[in-house]
């Protein structure tokens, strides 16, 4: 007999939360199974966990204009959710062992310059508490290269502004790690948290504080937020992402080690560094061929 999944569904998501999967991971694999099952309903397909469905599932996404890197999380979350069931007994083998993922494409994603970074600050000009706060995630992300979803987490007692750094205590894949930011930085980071004393929910653990005195502050809010400023500033296709690849860029370009920036932004494979960095790769050779002097024989 096959495994009632919409049942299932809720046991498997608890599973995660006891594996301190973050609530973002729950929430993007928990989608990817109601999607397949709601198109399993729409398709009049049986919704049962075999290759040929799943397939057509990640065919149909990707014929309705779905990147492939969405098609690659659907089918991610899918296949885990399979392996469970298997694991948990629930079914006597994973059907999808073997699966391949879609092939992803290698897109290239333009850092922003430096002239569109000081425009992003300037459009946050004011002693107001947005103002500050919008300039201070600003310069933290430009800096760091820390990822959305680590920087709203961060509590207001994981910031040291006299060493200079702040510890991403959960980071992807469970990994913490400490991050450093230099004086801009941390004199940004200084004047929010003074205006962050005056807020309705200052006792509250979290640095980030939303505003008209709402306590909580999502990723959405820090992408209404900062597309705000962008919109401001006049810098087109915006997206809070962008900020990590314009600080892996500007690192590099600054002749720091690909090593060095590695351990900052957490990634354990080179692989992820090749794929920030591609945008300006050819630029910064070119910067380092002139200063080689090879030519000069």
């Amino acid at each position: 007999m096959n495994p009632d999944l919409a049942a299932l569904l809720p046991s498997w998501e608890l599973s995660l939360r006891a594996e301190r999967k973050s609530p973002a991971t729950v929430k993007s694999y928990g989608d990817a199974v109601r999607r397949f099952l709601a198109w399993c309903e729409v398709t009049g397909t049986a919704p049962t966990l075999t290759k040929g469905a799943v397939n057509g599932f990640v065919a149909d996404l990707l014929g309705q204009g779905a990147e492939a890197a969405t098609a690659v999380s659907r089918q991610l979350g899918v296949r885990r959710f399979s392996a469970w069931l298997a694991e948990e007994g629930e079914q006597p083998a994973d059907p999808l062992l073997g699966l391949k993922a879609p092939r992803l494409d290698a897109k290239v994603i333009e850092p922003l310059t430096e002239d569109q970074l000081k425009a992003l600050i300037r459009a946050c000009a004011g002693n107001d508490f947005r103002g500050r706060r919008d300039e201070a995630l600003i310069r933290f992300m430009a800096e760091t290269g820390s990822r959305a979803g680590e920087v709203i987490a961060l509590a207001l007692t994981d910031v040291d502004l006299v060493a200079g750094v702040a510890v991403v205590r959960r980071g992807k894949g469970g990994k913490g790690r400490v991050v450093p930011f230099g004086p801009q930085t941390g004199r940004a980071l200084d004047r929010y948290i003074r205006a962050r004393r005056i807020h309705r929910s200052a006792a509250s653990p979290a640095l980030w504080l939303g505003d008209r005195g709402r306590s909580g502050f999502t990723y959405y809010a820090l992408r209404w937020a900062l597309a705000g400023r962008a919109d401001t500033a006049g810098v087109g296709g915006f997206h809070p992402h962008r900020l990590r690849h314009t600080a892996a860029h500007r690192w590099l370009e600054a002749g720091g080690s690909e090593g060095g920036l590695m351990a900052v932004a957490g990634w354990s494979s080179p692989d992820m560094l090749q794929r920030y960095t591609r945008a300006r790769a050819s630029d910064r050779a070119a910067v380092e061929a002139r200063t080689l002097g090879l030519g000069d024989l």
